[in-house]
């Protein structure tokens, strides 16, 4: 059961009835995530805004969509694994071979896998990565803006994943099974 009430957006007020109105004006709905970041609208309006700017990064939609569920399956969270493989072939039209491959931290394409290598190493030493990995993922032809971006989209799908294990959020995506793997 969910630890913090996700509120309702109809009888929501405040700055969270406002956030929500934005949100469902995008997607059609507001995910039980963010119903609950709404608790504090300091909290929903920085998940947002951090988001957003992603959103505009040199990395892409498909390749922030492969991290967040990499990311996901290194933390066991259902909650992020269910919402972004939803998105992910939903909205940003990327194949389940590959999604299935994302959540080992995988990819055919080398140049993501490194990505994906690089995010998960993240994970997996509380970001304290060697100069070697830095390396690889920019030999890999990333450049220093986007090692920034990975680290950055990998950091706010950690926060989110946090805060849904923590919680315990109601998943209300088609559920997607984890794939146990240790971050690597």
């Amino acid at each position: 059961m969910q630890r913090i009430e996700a509120l309702n957006p109809t009888t929501t007020t405040g700055k969270s009835k406002e956030l929500f109105e934005g949100i469902e004006a995008r997607l059609g709905m507001v995910p039980n995530m963010m119903r609950t970041m709404g608790n504090s609208p300091a909290v929903l309006g920085a998940y947002l805004n951090f988001s957003d700017q992603l959103g505009k990064s040199t990395l892409g939609t498909l390749l922030g969509e492969l991290i967040a569920i990499s990311v996901a399956n290194s933390n066991g969270c259902e909650y992020c694994n269910a919402a972004h493989s939803f998105i992910g072939e939903k909205l940003a039209g990327i194949d389940r071979k590959t999604l299935k491959l994302a959540k080992e931290g995988k990819s055919a394409d080398p140049k993501i896998e490194a990505a994906l290598r690089f995010s998960r190493k993240l994970v997996a030493a509380k970001g304290r990565v060697s100069n070697d990995d830095i390396n690889e993922v920019k030999n890999a032809g990333y450049s220093d803006a986007a090692v920034t971006e990975i680290i950055a989209h990998t950091a706010l799908n950690i926060f989110t994943n946090y805060f849904n294990n923590a919680i315990e959020v109601e998943v209300d995506f088609p559920k997607s099974s984890l794939v146990e793997t240790a971050a690597a």
